[in-house]
């Protein structure tokens, strides 16, 4: 009588997404199990850390996102350090706006969800079925958006069939929008799209595509008091990835300063008001 080792048995029955894998095991670790009443999601909602303002563009061979540092909570900056774009995995990156704490939260289960069913699958999931798992969590957590908790990613990764970068946004329901050229979502979008429109080009190479990221957010700060701009005293640059056929990327700080400065210089030698 042979005995089956309890780990291999384990693997062999979990389902190739690992959030369906947790529902039915362990339901009340997933982010969209908490439940508030309605004082208590008035409170949260008031006191959650808010999250933005991502932009992302295509370029040349691929696509890249980047994302301000700074969190408000009411009137109040509750951070100028936080992250908001990570690597989703080796091809893919997501940013977050929204409720910070359940955007991370949302983002790690994402991560692993992406890394389980490579393991279970023995391949990667395709660009699709990333964005579509990703909706799929962004529909879970409905009901804490309805209370004024809302999570809003971007998400943007290489098309290793198609061989180009691809980006996707989201709405608070769960409903996936495959974006094109260029997008932005978070307080300051609206000022960050404009920038866009006016310095995207087709064809950019990766560096110019930075640069064009940067004054992007540059001008959603000049405009959003939720946003913030490069700074330079305290030395804090965005998040950017970019990402290509080698994979995800993250731009270096030294990058970053440069870049800033360069636009900061160049926009007081201008000497306009506007």
């Amino acid at each position: 009588m042979t005995h089956q080792d309890p780990a291999s048995a384990v693997n062999g029955a979990a389902p190739p997404s690992f959030s369906d894998h947790l529902a039915r095991h362990h339901p009340e670790l997933l982010p969209s199990a908490r439940r508030l009443g309605p004082a208590s999601a008035t409170a949260a909602s008031a006191a959650a850390p808010q999250a933005t303002t991502i932009v992302a563009l295509t370029y040349a061979g691929g696509v890249l996102m980047a994302g301000d540092r700074r969190a408000t909570m009411g009137n109040m900056i509750a951070s100028r350090h936080i992250k908001k774009v990570f690597p989703a995995d080796n091809y893919s990156v997501v940013g977050i706006a929204g409720t910070a704490g359940l955007a991370i939260d949302m983002i790690r289960l994402f991560q692993v969800e992406l890394e389980h069913y490579d393991k279970i699958e023995g391949t990667p999931m395709s660009l699709d079925g990333k964005s579509n798992r990703l909706a799929a969590m962004v529909r879970s957590n409905l009901p804490l958006a309805l209370q004024g908790l809302a999570v809003v990613p971007l998400f943007a990764g290489y098309d290793t069939e198609r061989h180009l970068g691809r980006l996707f946004s989201y709405d608070v329901t769960g409903g996936r929008y495959e974006e094109y050229e260029h997008h932005s979502v978070g307080s300051g979008s609206v000022f960050a799209r404009g920038a866009l429109k006016k310095l995207w080009k087709p064809g950019l190479d990766e560096e110019s595509a930075v640069a064009v990221a940067v004054e992007s957010l540059y001008d959603a700060a000049d405009d959003d008091s939720a946003t913030g701009g490069p700074d330079l005293v305290r030395q804090l640059w965005p998040v950017v990835y970019v990402v290509n056929s080698a994979g995800a990327r993250e731009i270096p700080e030294r990058e970053l300063h440069m870049m800033a400065q360069e636009l900061v210089n160049r926009r007081s030698a201008a000497g306009l008001e506007g």
